[in-house]
């Protein structure tokens, strides 16, 4: 089953943060009465109940059943949403970081498959209430209503207000624990099927798209136009003659593939016009949108900031990736092929699994070769490892290397399996996630990486605590 995304959006101080820790059944987002404390998104993968319809099974079962049956291919079948924390809607950032902030929250509501609208009952509707609801009704992703600090039965009456902004109306108490089952029910019923798509109804031989990305006058028009094998989009040396992103559709080997060509990007504080600004988050969106990212680098160019600004937001969006130096006929003479490689992986040391490429984009050379290896990367994205796989391979990497010990107590994985596609996304039950170093965390991951056919495409691997180890049996360890 795939993870279905649930970001929780609201204006500051109406307990979001306080909804997302209680949900998540500890406290991961900060909570303080001073709006604007979250400001990066949080993230917590949650199991859905077992539902009438069939779909049962929990992590524990699953564990149980790999116990008993060693060659068991795949888990009891289990349902997980990704909840996502934002910060508070419209504030004013002493820090001056609202912006920032802002955009952690778009980015958010472009990846969910559900709004989860967050209100405050005793404040009842306020104008940034509705600033905020004017903002999601334009968006097509369904939207539950939760109407927070309704704290009793006479507060209800509050919550119902709410329903004036066109949803249903879901009154819940973080504080006090109040909702949490009819909330989760109302979620689970919001949610579309699709959110949950399995790998085996992804279609086998899907159109790729590819999002061709880079600062400006990388050469990603010029590329374009090679591929559709006429001027399809204006290439010019002037920098940001590409203002939208445009997709062009071309074949190759009888291959369908549709090339989006993003607009070059720029420093935030060149960022004058709002065509420029819309540039940009039509340039964000495709990166998401797409199977394979091309990540153009000019070869007569040193990597710049916004360079890596552009390979932090291809990482977020877990979308295979190539490393494209163009207009490498201008260098071939120059420099062996191995320098500019090297300068890539020294400066990008958490994407060493990237492939790179070195193309002539006005002349097509390499093109085609390119084309071929991004075809492979979606193919790898897709592939779903069985359960018994995954954990023979798990038990070897943990006898070859136990983990250290965390306060003096042994860190235990139990079970793995895999949850998600596109990417990979593995899901590691233990008895403490915190008990896990960030240098055990890379060395199960190249592992995985080494092992599984998963070698040029991020992984991503989540830490659990299973259930039956609670937090104050992991608060012991700390204090211990």
């Amino acid at each position: 089953m795939g993870i279905a995304k649930v970001a929780i959006i609201g204006r500051p101080n109406v307990g979001k943060s306080s909804l997302f820790n209680w949900l998540a059944g500890d406290r991961i987002s900060v909570v303080d009465s001073m709006a604007g404390v979250t400001r990066d998104r949080v993230s917590y993968l949650l199991e859905l109940p077992s539902s009438e319809n069939g779909r049962k099974g929990n992590a524990k079962d699953a564990e149980d059943a790999f116990d008993s049956d060693p060659d068991l291919e795949s888990a009891p079948e289990t349902r997980y949403i990704e909840l996502t924390d934002t910060g508070g809607i419209g504030i004013v950032d002493r820090d001056d970081l609202s912006e920032d902030v802002e955009n952690q929250i778009q980015m958010a509501i472009r990846s969910a498959d559900l709004i989860l609208f967050v209100v405050d009952s005793i404040d009842g509707i306020t104008s940034l209430d509705e600033q905020v609801a004017e903002k999601l009704r334009k968006l097509s992703v369904p939207i539950l209503l939760a109407a927070n600090k309704t704290d009793d039965q006479t507060k209800e009456l509050h919550a119902l207000e709410f329903e004036r902004f066109g949803w249903g109306v879901v009154p819940i108490s973080a504080k006090q624990k109040r909702g949490r089952v009819h909330l989760m029910d109302e979620i689970e019923k919001a949610l579309p099927d699709s959110a949950f798509q399995k790998s085996e109804e992804l279609e086998s031989d899907p159109i790729m798209k590819i999002a061709i990305v880079g600062r400006r006058n990388v050469g990603k028009s010029t590329f374009v136009n090679t591929l559709a094998q006429e001027e399809r989009v204006i290439a010019s040396p002037i920098p940001g003659t590409t203002r939208d992103s445009i997709d062009v559709r071309f074949e190759l080997d009888g291959k369908t593939f549709i090339a989006i060509d993003t607009p070059g990007f720029m420093r935030k504080k060149s960022i004058g016009k709002d065509i420029d600004f819309y540039s940009l988050t039509r340039a964000e969106r495709s990166i998401r949108m797409a199977d394979v990212i091309f990540m153009f680098f000019d070869c007569s160019q040193r990597i710049s900031k916004m360079d890596k600004q552009l390979v932090e937001l291809i990482e977020e969006s877990g979308r295979p990736c190539i490393f494209v130096v163009n207009k490498w006929d201008l260098m071939a003479e120059h420099m062996p092929t191995s320098r500019w490689g090297d300068y890539l992986r020294e400066t990008f040391a958490t994407c060493w699994h990237v492939p790179i490429a070195f193309i002539a984009g006005m002349e097509g050379k390499n093109v085609n070769k390119l084309l071929r290896h991004a075809r492979n990367l979606m193919k790898q994205s897709r592939i779903r490892v069985s359960t018994n796989q995954l954990n023979k391979l798990l038990i070897a990497a943990l006898d070859h290397n136990p983990p250290p010990l965390y306060y003096n107590h042994k860190a235990k994985i139990y079970y793995a399996t895999q949850v998600d596609v596109a990417p990979p996304t593995i899901l590691l039950f233990c008895n403490n996630p915190d008990a896990f170093a960030p240098d055990y965390r890379r060395y199960l991951l190249n592992v995985f990486r080494d092992e599984l056919p998963y070698g040029e495409i991020p992984i991503r691997m989540i830490f659990k605590a299973r259930q039956g180890d609670t937090k104050d049996e992991i608060d012991s360890q700390r204090k211990s």
